[in-house]
Order: C-alpha cells, then sequence, then structure tokens
C-alpha cells in the first residue's frame, strides 16, 4: 500500500520523534476498561460474531485517528490513507496463523469476507503478513482472562505497528466492560493520540449498537 511522506520540516513533533526513536525500548501501552454493555447486547440480538464485530469496531476506530496510520519507513515518519488488520487465529493444533482484513468497508460485506479470510487462515497456518505488513494494524485477544495490564512481545529493533489487544469481559454493576490495550511507538504516538482513539471507539461502539437498535 502506498504512504506518504510526512514533510520533516512541518513534522510538529520532530524533537519528540528523535528522542524516543533512539531508545531500546520505545514503546507506550496502557489498558482501558471499555463498556460494552449495548455492543454486546446488539451481538446477541443479531446473532452477530463478538470477536469479528468488535474488531471491525477497533479497526475503524484506529484508521480514524491519523497517528495511528503513521509507521517508521527508513528513519522518518510516514502516513498511510487506511490500514488493515492483521489478527491471531486459533488452528485445531492450539496454534494460531495471521489473518488479513478491511475494517472500511461497510460491515455487511466486512463480516461475510472476515468469516470467509478466518477459514482459509485456519487451513494455511500463515505467519506471513506481506510485503506491505508495516501498514497492517496488529490485533490479538486474550479471551479466557479478564486482566487489567498486559506485557507484548516486541521486536528488536523495534516496529512502528500499533497493537490493540482485549481479554475476557465482565460485569461492573450494571455494566459489562472489556480490558482494550493499545500499544504504540512513542516516536510517533503521543498520551494525546491513544485517548482518542478510545473515544473514537466508544463511537463505534455506540454506532454499531444502535444500527441495531440498541440506542
Amino acid at each position: 500500500m502506498e504512504y506518504r511522506v510526512l514533510d520533516w520540516e512541518r513534522y510538529p513533533r520532530r524533537a519528540h520523534f528523535d528522542y524516543f526513536h533512539a531508545m531500546a525500548d520505545p514503546y507506550a501501552g496502557v489498558t482501558v476498561q471499555v463498556d460494552i454493555t449495548r455492543f454486546l447486547a446488539a451481538c446477541r440480538d443479531g446473532g452477530l460474531p463478538f470477536f469479528l464485530s468488535f474488531l471491525y469496531c477497533a479497526g475503524r476506530a484506529a484508521n480514524g485517528v491519523p497517528q495511528l496510520r503513521q509507521r517508521i519507513a527508513e528513519g522518518r515518519p510516514v502516513e498511510f490513507p487506511s490500514c488493515d488488520t492483521s489478527h491471531t487465529v486459533m488452528r485445531e493444533d492450539g496454534a494460531y496463523a495471521y489473518c488479513r482484513l478491511n475494517c472500511m468497508r461497510p460491515f455487511e460485506e466486512f463480516l461475510p469476507a472476515a468469516q470467509a479470510a478466518q477459514e482459509a487462515a485456519k487451513a494455511s497456518g500463515s505467519l506471513d503478513d506481506g510485503e506491505d505488513a508495516l501498514s497492517l494494524l496488529f490485533i490479538s485477544t486474550l479471551p479466557w482472562v479478564g486482566y487489567t495490564a498486559l506485557r507484548q512481545p516486541v521486536p528488536a529493533p523495534a516496529d512502528s505497528n500499533p497493537r490493540i489487544t482485549w481479554g475476557r469481559y465482565g460485569a461492573e454493576g450494571a455494566r459489562t466492560v472489556m480490558p482494550v490495550t493499545l500499544l504504540v511507538n512513542h516516536a510517533l504516538v503521543d498520551g494525546v493520540h491513544m485517548a482518542r482513539f478510545f473515544s473514537a471507539l466508544e463511537e463505534e461502539l455506540a454506532r454499531f449498537a444502535e444500527s441495531r437498535g440498541w440506542a
């Protein structure tokens, strides 16, 4: 996928980029308990798969924040017009494969394509993200436990792909909440941008629920 090279002379975070890019561990991460009460009800009423439905909302939320579409290429910041997701799919032998999806299409088109892609990923068992892996949003899930913090494996030298992970949801009073973790390269993304992702995620979840009668 084509990207545009950001104008370094006008890039507002030049000093921050150089500072964090030089670090051995430039990652920043946060886990937020996200309210999924109405979203979950909409999935159950509509017989929709929870994981793929949430992935759809999370992918769209990430694409809505320009900094989460930015990457480091040849030592400088670049920006993609949109980013596909690459998520882990459990195979029958307990290992996993990667599955790439486009969340920016209408949900009615996304869901059947996603279900077919997951079956193909299970059959192929591939861990290859392809030649344009730089553009991807890395997605994984830990549905067996409800956690409050998560440490993720990262490569050395550091990459710049955001990572979005979620765990098991549970009751919190009258609400249903789920831990969602965002890990980013701090050379490109600050705390305010991470907060914007979670705000965008809330909006996507609400839009999803409202479109299915859960206003």
